[in-house]
């Protein structure tokens, strides 16, 4: 299933401003390749989750512009009160197709900063139009899958869930980060939608408002408890955490002589540590040993940590406000840049961005990322040129260190998604993205997924793109 169809217009101004000028310029048959990275990982992590492909797929499937689209744009004014473009290339963009080659970054993949997550080749005015809706769906969800799988370390195990429909940042946010979320590692969402759109197992419980309508909270969970016998997860805080706690299970016992079980206990403010040793505790003595303890209440993998070292007996995270707006950094930061063009029939140019800071250059060329590796976990990553034959096991890791991978496989991280226009690509279910990023995880070397002060992963460009970018630099700052 689609997950929603997006219109052109669904873009800055300025990517359609420099695609008019290309057009004005008679650039429209020059090519492109446009590199979609981030510069630092999120969180102050020691790793990153790549997400959104799937929506990206389902924008380049529909990408066109149609003629309401471009009545529209033959409306817009420039500060001269004239039209700001020609009707010639309004038609130009009426027959416009896709025709772009796409690479990227299967979603669930760990990726590090500077590494290309996607890679666009094709026409430069295509390709330029594209720039603010790749941008919009890959930093947000690869931020949100990231938060996600992060939290879920964190739970080292636990059920973690994911309920922050009504603190996310609008509709289309809700429903992109319980994708990304699920992506990420949470077992499930409270989000219908997403659900519905894309089979995330959907969880959810009573709230405070159906306590607070019944004369007592006694009186309350039975009520639910016969509407919904099979989905009881009592929410235990409205008035005393501990009278919360032996009502629900009086209603347990009502529950079990009728053929059922409830599902949890849910404790959503107070002090989640005394709250669910005690909820433990009666629990047991009732014998209701497997009745899950959820705790929620603007938790982050900080604070699980912090809860689970204190001796929480919380076996169930509901994880909401922290995770879906991204609560501690709410952008990646990721960039769409220019990496090389060429005229038609010429050769390919490389292209480079330089700045006073650094940091916020970019790497020349036509980039591929090799993942090298053993039988049991990642060594190293190398940006490397794909129109060059060098030996990438000779590189500089971003750390300036050096590593020895001569005795190491290596295999490519970014892959066909569009050849000319067409999907080639196989989408896999969400369900296998989740277990892909499970695995992945699970193949970091551990001290790069600690949640502070995490190692340094080894990534880097080959020896020749150093030579490349050094000399560009060079000659680039003369200009």
């Amino acid at each position: 299933m689609k997950s929603q169809t997006y219109s052109s217009l669904l873009t800055d101004l300025n990517p359609l401003t420099m695609a008019y000028g290309y057009w004005k310029q008679g650039m429209q048959n020059h090519e492109a390749v446009f590199h979609l990275f981030f510069r630092e990982n999120p969180f102050g992590g020691g790793f990153t989750v790549a997400c959104g492909l799937k929506t990206v797929i389902d924008y380049l499937q529909d990408f066109r512009f149609k003629r309401e689209d471009l009545i529209y744009l033959s409306e817009l004014m420039g500060e001269d009160r004239q039209p700001i473009f020609e009707p010639g290339f309004l038609e130009y963009l009426l027959k416009m197709r896709f025709s772009c080659t796409v690479y990227g970054i299967p979603e669930g993949t760990i990726v590090f900063p500077n590494e290309p997550i996607l890679r666009i080749q094709g026409p430069l005015i295509q390709c330029q139009l594209l720039e603010s809706i790749l941008l919009n769906q890959i930093n947000y969800q690869t931020l949100i899958a990231t938060k996600a799988a992060r939290i879920v370390l964190a739970a080292q195990g636990d059920d973690v869930r994911e309920i922050g429909l009504s603190r996310a940042h609008g509709p289309d946010g809700g429903l992109s980060a319980s994708r990304a979320a699920y992506i990420g590692g949470c077992s499930s969402t409270s989000n219908v939608l997403a659900s519905k759109k894309w089979g995330i197992p959907l969880k959810g419980s009573l709230g405070h408002s159906w306590v607070m309508s019944f004369e007592n909270e006694m009186e309350a969970f039975i009520a639910y408890a016969q509407a919904l016998p099979s989905n009881c997860m009592f929410l235990v805080d409205t008035y005393d955490s501990a009278q919360g706690i032996k009502n629900a299970i009086r209603v347990g016992r009502l529950l079990r002589d009728a053929g059922f079980e409830i599902e949890g206990l849910h404790l959503d403010s107070g002090d989640l540590v005394s709250q669910s040793k005690l909820a433990r505790e009666l629990l047991n003595e009732a014998n209701f040993s497997n009745t899950r303890i959820m705790g929620s209440n603007d938790l982050d993998e900080f604070q699980i940590t912090d809860l689970k070292a204190s001796g929480a007996k919380v076996n169930t995270w509901g994880v909401g406000t922290r995770l879906i707006t991204a609560f501690d950094q709410p952008a990646l930061g990721g960039v769409f840049k220019l990496a090389a063009a060429r005229a038609p029939g010429g050769k390919w140019l490389p292209k480079m961005k330089i700045a006073s800071e650094n940091h916020k250059g970019s790497f020349p060329g036509v980039l591929q990322v090799l993942r090298f590796h053993n039988d049991k976990e990642f060594k190293a990553d190398v940006i490397v040129n794909e129109l060059w034959e060098s030996d990438p096991k000779d590189f500089t890791s971003f750390s300036g260190n050096q590593h020895d991978l001569s005795s190491l496989d290596a295999y490519k991280l970014l892959q066909v998604i569009f050849d000319e226009g067409k999907l080639v690509y196989l989408v896999r279910s969400i369900h296998q993205k989740r277990a892909h990023t499970q695995r992945e995880l699970l193949a970091l070397p551990e001290g790069v997924t600690r949640l502070e002060n995490p190692e340094i992963y080894p990534s880097g460009l080959e020896k020749e793109l150093v030579a490349l970018k050094t000399h560009m630099h060079q000659e680039l700052g003369q200009k």
